[in-house]
């Protein structure tokens, strides 16, 4: 006589929470059969059912000892009702009973066919050289393989997911992933059933309709809604899950067919959903989103500077998707949590640059000095107006220091121990950059130099100019970078009055269009794209600018000052 799998329920009692089951998948009933050594033949009942479990039981009423789902094996040695018997086994739950010819009945009872026959219950013939045991081990067996072949789809599925959430356009990538993996509609809805993003083949509109009111269940706008609710929409099955941040968003699927795993893959992108859509801010967000729209709107730097809460620097950034594609909220934002920033502007209209403002990050950490050394702090690069620029490995050693021993330059033969070429001719792109900007795949930007609160204006213009000279080169990242080198050593006001004076013919779109020929090295195509006109349109305001100028700008000594005065407007 079987023992009870589970603790027995006394007479009466409705349980209602049913036990949960087994952490593999169903087997369907017809690969059971398929495996020919078994023998088995199924006699009686519907063809289709998942077993979930294997039991044997010889007792006249096993309903207290059955979880549901099981594969009940069984010779008869109590059977005398077939109908009652088989009318409990339903009502248990049981998938699928196998009966046991020999030694109790040469054959399987003719009531028993009838009565499996009329209450929908499979029934299979056992033949006697096959222990109930030997068909226990084929389940198992078959489970285990089934568990595996749902972990490995699990894990491409996983591994797809998260490339997909890596993409500059993390959410719609997810979301399309996802409707791949579960061969169907995957739809990203606000509270009130807005669409914000989509993939997948669209149901017809009343599953469409049954899926929205769906997601209504689990939007978060009361207390103790639910995390997540299923359906059936005629031959559709249909979830909804709320994703996590408190915005409302829930994640809503459709499918035609639901496997196992397809809730473990759902679960991964609520996950990565749920992060990237969460709003990337802290307590004081409210105050610094409304900092950076009215310092876009024009703002003073006075009436900004006390809703950052910093004085800087500050980096603006601009940037566009590389291949051209326009930027929604929920991409734009994930940019600026790439970056760090929550501070991100991506409603300025289509076809314009996504605006992002990142902020001082941390402070970098003193250079650690190896034992008997003196750790130095880094040179200034540049002077101070009214200073003179000194060498950047001097340092005065207090009592008790030691002076840090000069950088050593190595010469090559045919050069010089100077290194203003090098101080002079810097790469853009090489510019000195906060530690958290880099390129971002996907993306390309232009950014300003860190700059303090006061001049956030003329960091936007220059992001911008960035920017398009990251676009004519086809470089990821490029930065506006702060005059330095020799020009350096001219103090401030003596460059900026010689720029005027130098350029007062010029109009703001010849002087654009100058700085933007001459920072492209004369190169007519690249500044055309930088600019977004036609080449020709760029020839003539070159020579127009040749022309009002009075100078020939082959002359790399003409081009040389020009480059001069330009930075400093």
């Amino acid at each position: 006589m079987d023992e009870p799998s589970m603790p027995n329920s006394s007479a009466g009692t409705t349980q209602t929470t049913p036990p949960p089951g087994p952490p593999t998948p169903p087997i369907p009933l017809a690969e059971l059969l398929a495996r020919e050594e078994l023998g088995l033949r199924r006699i009686a009942g519907p063809a289709d059912a998942d077993l979930l479990w294997v039991h044997t039981s010889e007792m006249a009423d096993p309903y207290p000892y059955l979880l549901g789902g099981e594969l009940l094996l069984s010779a008869g040695v109590l059977l005398t009702d077939p109908e009652h018997y088989v009318g409990r086994l339903v009502e248990a739950g049981a998938a699928a009973l196998g009966f046991g010819v020999r030694p109790v009945h040469e054959t399987v009872p003719a009531a028993l066919i009838e009565a499996c026959d009329r209450q929908g219950l499979p029934l299979l013939e056992v033949p006697p050289e096959t222990p109930f045991t030997t068909i226990a081990r084929a389940v198992w067996r078959l489970m285990a393989e089934a568990r595996h072949r749902e972990l490995r789809r699990v894990t491409r599925a996983q591994q797809a997911l998260a490339t997909a959430a890596a993409r500059p356009d993390p959410v719609p990538a997810v979301l399309h992933q996802l409707a791949t993996q579960l061969g169907g509609r995957a739809v990203l809805l606000t509270a009130r059933g807005q669409e914000v993003h989509a993939a997948g083949r669209r149901p017809d509109p009343e599953a469409a309709g049954a899926l929205t009111r769906l997601a209504r269940v689990v939007a978060r706008e009361r207390p103790g809604s639910p995390s997540s609710a299923t359906d059936t929409h005629g031959g559709t099955h249909l979830s909804a899950y709320a994703l996590g941040g408190g915005e409302g968003l829930v994640l809503a699927l459709a499918t035609r067919q639901r496997e196992s795993g397809d809730h473990t893959v759902a679960g991964i992108a609520v996950v990565l959903l749920s992060l990237l859509a969460a709003p990337h801010q802290g307590a004081d967000a409210a105050g610094r989103s409304a900092a950076l729209v009215r310092m876009l709107l024009g703002a003073s730097p006075a009436e900004v500077a006390p809703l950052l809460g910093s004085s800087g620097p500050w980096t603006v950034i601009h940037a566009r998707r590389t291949d051209g594609a326009p930027a929604d909220a929920l991409t734009a934002g994930s940019l600026g949590a790439s970056l760090g920033t929550a501070l991100v502007d991506a409603e300025r209209g289509a076809g314009e640059a996504v605006r992002v403002l990142l902020g001082p990050g941390p402070e970098p950490d003193r250079i650690a000095a190896r034992p008997g050394e003196t750790a130095a702090r880094p040179a200034r690069p540049t002077a101070q107006p009214g200073e003179t620029a000194t060498d950047p490995a001097r340092t005065t050693a207090q009592p008790g220091q030691t002076t840090p021993e000069p950088a050593r330059t190595t010469t090559q033969p045919g050069e010089t121990t100077t290194d203003l070429a090098r101080l002079t001719a810097q790469p853009r792109e090489a510019a000195a950059e906060p530690a958290r900007l880099a390129p971002r795949p996907g993306w390309t930007l232009g950014a300003s130099a860190p700059t303090p609160v006061t001049a956030l204006a003329a960091a936007d213009a220059l992001a911008a100019r960035a920017l398009a000279h990251a676009r004519a080169t086809r470089a990821p990242l490029t930065v506006d970078a702060p005059t330095g080198g020799l020009a350096a050593l001219v103090p401030p006001e003596q460059a900026a009055a010689h720029a005027r004076a130098l350029l007062a013919p010029l109009t703001a779109p010849l002087a654009d269009t100058l700085r933007c020929w001459l920072s492209l090295h004369g190169s007519w195509d690249r500044t055309a794209v930088a600019l977004g006109v036609h080449r020709n349109t760029v020839r003539q305001r070159i020579g127009r600018c040749a022309e009002l100028l009075g100078v020939d700008l082959d002359d790399m000594d003409v081009r040389a000052e020009l480059w001069f005065a330009l930075r400093q407007t």
